[in-house]
């Protein structure tokens, strides 16, 4: 027994050695695979590298060197040789990424970002177990969301961010419980949010912005307890916001800009968001007030309610927002229409040292502005306070805002001089003033602002020279002064500033010629002196300027000739000379500037044959009005034919002339007879109209209204000048149409009295051919001054006087009144004037008829207009002795009556048949001339 015993023990021990042996061989075996299939993948992965991609990278992917010590690799200590991580960040790496990918096994994170990885996602990686981290974004992958992607169901954070990925989000992506980070903005992705979403409750990052997405955005999401931040801007979502929304008292972050949601803000929407930092909601159509509770949101940097529909006044405890850095508010209905309430914000947002951007273009706020605005930020790098109706003077304090790079406050009423202490705001680099009132000098402290490129200051009342100081500004790219009363020569210190691309000086007064140094300005596209009074030839030297594309030089007196030197200027679409003093021929080489759309030669002394090609085959595309010595062109222009043409046309037989001429005059008589019928039966079958003009007497039109239809009376929508005002064109939101606006100059004298007799004669009166009024405007203007207005029926085709006398710079230069037209424009007039004079129930005198007073339809059907000088005429006027004698006083325009019309004068209620030449009616019972142009 005793010797068994020891050799029992012998054999279990040599047993138990072969045993661990073997498992260990086949542990070794079991790594000894696991590794190898690690390095294939990586190797396929590397395989799938484009050759463009940097070498370095995979300088250390050799045999030489064990895989875990790859770039980029990390392995496992617990799992000995596995790779658990590919990182991979911005190493410029181009190709596909190899679906090998998905036979490491015991990867836990996946970093490729900042690349540029094109082709599918790999479906393989869904297949990843272990996988926690999947970072692919900034990359240029295309294809869906693979669906397989929610079995790696350790999935903390995926962020696919932009990149061009397709189709739609994967409905079971809601059960990966233990997400954290979801980054899908910036793609292509369509469909719906799936409400699977609301189930991540560990989710705190959801970006899905900038997308596709459409349909409402579920209520689901509110169920997200731990969301921090919520992206879903830049969508194509519609409805509301779902009120759960307003219930994540978690978030930090809301985005919710530029998708077209509709709806009103929750009042007490500051309460809710108690940690809230980024509210952007930028871009939608949300309407009503400003919620007050805002200020409670006590820790909000970025407020972004920009492009809605919000009214009401700007609440005024904004500034208590201590840590406020971005304010945007701009394009919105903001303005309580109170002059003194709108803008008191300022004073309050002086609170906000941290703030940077301040965004309130493009509202209806009104008043002064602050002399506190100086208090503002000193790290304010954006002030928008453009197209308002803000009047007043600029503070002298924005001298103080040293940081601001944007400041626009264009399309206002601000009157006064520009301080000079602008000169301060070194790091300025846009700056806008157009179309408000601003006089005096452009302040010389303007060159101090180096940084500069882009001032614009058209439409204002600018005088004085053009301070060579703005030649220091040698990084201008777009400079704009037209519009003002500059006067001298243009600095030739200006013509150094080589990045200059627009440049326009048009409608002042300034003298001298061009500068040759324009030759400086390679890189100018737009060059607009106009209507000046520059003199000189035209610099050949413009040739330089090689990426010009509009030239305007119209409206100066230019000399000489056009240079053969601008055939370099191919690239031009459009070239006004009209109205200057060039001569000579039409240089042929036009013809051959393709991209030329537009070419205006009229009102110069151009002589010879007019080209045929190129822009010169579009008679509606060029003018060459006012140039008597042209012949030739295309039969469109109507020229005489040139003196070779007309010598091949000499063999006509005189036969044949007779017989033309006797076939036009037999037509013509025909027209005539006609034309007179049908007065005549126009005459007999029209009534009677009391009708009163004004469409409906119950509208109310105020001041604010119409400044809001005219965008502030600007210049670009004046439509007409007269002697008591002015006439522009605008919409009214009441009616949804467009109207003439009549704008009385109160401050001329009889401009009243005008305004009343208009309102007389009109108040009573309808028909076809008389000028309908919509409703009239008699309120108080911003200023605290009278104003008088008459809304008026709009007509497209303008004045009978545009078409009778074309100007130069019309846009419609090439119209052309037919016989058939003059006719029909006569008839209407007469049909006009004779029931004014018969078939009112007080009959009215207009004793201002001309041809500005007669306005074209959109079908060319004359209405008379402007009642300003009309006299309502009693039943016993004929015969009342006293009226005879009353006034012999001739009203209407100084010195208008047509010389070919002294010949045709009917007496005061008499039929004009001779339509086509005058109408003149002459009753000395009144002693009054009402005059019609000749036609």
């Amino acid at each position: 027994m005793t010797q068994t015993r020891p050799v029992s023990s012998f054999l279990f021990h040599c047993i138990l050695v072969v045993c661990v042996n073997l498992l260990c061989s086949d542990a070794a075996s079991a790594v000894r695979l696991g590794n190898e299939t690690d390095r294939l993948a990586l190797i396929a992965f590397k395989d799938q590298i484009a050759q463009q991609s940097p070498v370095t990278t995979f300088s250390s992917w050799n045999d030489s060197i064990h895989f875990c010590q790859w770039e980029g690799i990390t392995c496992s200590r617990r799992h000995h040789q596995r790779v658990v991580a590919l990182n991979l960040v911005d190493r410029r790496l181009m190709g596909s990424i190899s679906p090998r990918i998905g036979n490491l096994s015991f990867l836990q994170r996946i970093d490729l970002s900042s690349n540029s990885f094109h082709g599918k996602l790999p479906k393989e990686i869904g297949g990843l177990p272990r996988l926690q981290y999947l970072n692919l974004s900034h990359n240029s992958l295309g294809g869906q969301i693979p669906s397989n992607l929610t079995y790696s169901s350790e999935l903390k954070a995926i962020s696919l961010a932009y990149n061009n990925l397709i189709g739609e989000i994967p409905v079971n992506i809601g059960s990966l419980l233990k997400l954290v980070h979801l980054y899908l903005n910036v793609n292509n992705l369509n469909g719906t949010v799936p409400p699977s979403l609301g189930n991540l409750s560990s989710l705190e990052n959801l970006f899905i912005s900038e997308n596709s997405l459409q349909g409402s955005i579920p209520h689901d999401l509110g169920r997200m307890g731990s969301i921090k931040n919520l992206a879903l801007g830049e969508n194509e979502f519609s409805g509301m916001v779902p009120p759960s929304l307003y219930n994540l008292s978690s978030l930090i972050g809301f985005g919710m800009n530029s998708i077209g949601l509709q709806g009103t803000l929750p009042p007490h929407v500051g309460l809710n968001f108690p940690n809230i930092r980024r509210l952007l909601f930028g871009g939608n159509q949300f309407t009503g007030p400003i919620p007050v509770s805002l200020p409670n949101a006590s820790k909000l940097e970025y407020l972004d309610f920009t492009d809605n529909r919000f009214s009401g006044s700007v609440p005024g405890n904004l500034g208590s927002l201590e840590h406020l850095r971005w304010l945007g508010l701009g394009a919105n209905q903001l303005g309580s229409r109170e002059a003194s309430d709108d803008l008191s914000v300022l004073t309050s947002l002086t609170n906000c040292t941290n703030l940077e951007v301040l965004l309130l273009g493009e509202n209806h706020l009104s008043g002064v502005l602050p002399n506190s605005m100086a208090n503002l930020s000193t790290h304010l790098r954006e002030l928008w306070l453009g197209t308002n109706q803000i009047f007043g003077t600029i503070p002298i304090g924005i001298e103080n805002l040293i940081n601001l790079t944007v400041l626009t406050m264009e399309e206002n009423f601000f009157t006064g001089n520009i301080p000079t202490g602008i000169g301060k705001l070194e790091k300025l680099e846009e700056a806008y003033f157009y179309s408000n009132r601003l006089s005096g000098q452009i302040p010389s402290s303007f060159g101090n602002i180096t940084r500069l490129y882009k001032l614009s200051m058209y439409g204002n009342g600018l005088q004085g020279i053009i301070p060579p100081s703005l030649g220091d500004c040698k990084r201008l790219q777009q400079i704009d002064l037209s519009h003002n009363n500059l006067s001298g020569t243009i600095p030739k210190k200006i013509f150094g500033i080589p990045s200059l691309s627009l440049f326009d000086f048009s409608k002042n007064i300034l003298t001298g010629p061009l500068p040759s140094e324009v030759s400086n300005l390679k890189n100018l596209e737009t060059l607009n002196v106009a209507e000046n009074t520059f003199s000189g030839e035209i610099p050949s030297s413009l040739s330089s300027c090689t990426k010009l594309e509009y030239l305007y030089l119209d409206g100066n007196f230019f000399q000489g000739t056009i240079p053969s030197s601008l055939s370099t200027l191919k690239g031009l679409r459009r070239l006004d000379l009209s109205s200057n003093n060039l001569h000579g021929k039409i240089p042929e080489y036009l013809e051959g500037f393709q991209f030329l759309q537009y070419l205006n030669l009229s009102y110069n002394d151009f002589e010879g044959v007019v080209p045929k090609q190129g822009i010169f085959k579009n008679a509606s595309a060029i003018s060459i009005l006012g140039n008597n010595k042209l012949c030739g062109g295309i039969p469109l222009l109507r020229l005489e034919a040139c003196p070779s043409q007309a010598s091949k046309k000499q063999g006509m037989s005189r036969s044949l002339k007779v017989i033309i001429s006797i076939s036009s005059l037999v037509l013509f008589l025909i027209g005539i007879s006609a034309s007179t019928v049908a007065f005549i039966w126009i005459k007999k079958s029209r009534k009677p109209s009391s009708i009163s003009s004004l469409e409906n007497q119950n509208m109310n039109i105020s001041y604010g209204a119409l400044v809001k239809a005219t965008d502030g009376f600007s210049p670009a929508n004046l439509i007409g000048v007269g002697s008591y005002g002015s006439v522009y064109q605008g919409i009214l939101d009441q009616i949804g149409t467009t109207v003439a606006v009549k704008v009385l100059n109160l401050q001329r004298q009889g401009a009243s009295k005008s305004f009343m007799a208009e309102c007389g004669a009109l108040r009573n009166i309808r028909h076809r051919n008389l000028i309908k009024v919509i409703t009239a405007c008699s309120s108080i203007d911003f200023h605290g001054n009278d104003f008088k207005a008459l809304i008026l029926e709009y007509m497209p085709n303008g004045s009978l006087e545009k078409w009778l006398h074309p100007v130069a710079d019309e846009p419609h230069q090439l119209r052309n009144l037919s016989l058939f037209h003059r006719l029909n424009v006569a008839i209407d007039v007469a049909s006009a004037l004779d029931y004014l004079h018969h078939d009112c129930q007080t009959p009215i005198a207009h004793r201002d008829l001309k041809p500005s007073n007669i306005l074209l339809n959109d079908d060319m059907t004359a209405h008379v207009a402007d009642f300003g000088l009309a006299k309502l005429l009693s039943e016993g006027t004929d015969n009342s002795s006293q009226n005879q004698t009353t006034s012999i006083v001739i009203k209407g325009t100084i010195g208008y009556v047509a010389p070919e019309s002294m010949n045709f004068r009917i007496r005061y209620g008499r039929q004009c048949i001779d339509a086509w030449r005058c109408v003149q009616l002459w009753d000395p019972s009144i002693g009054d001339v009402h005059r019609k142009t000749s036609y």
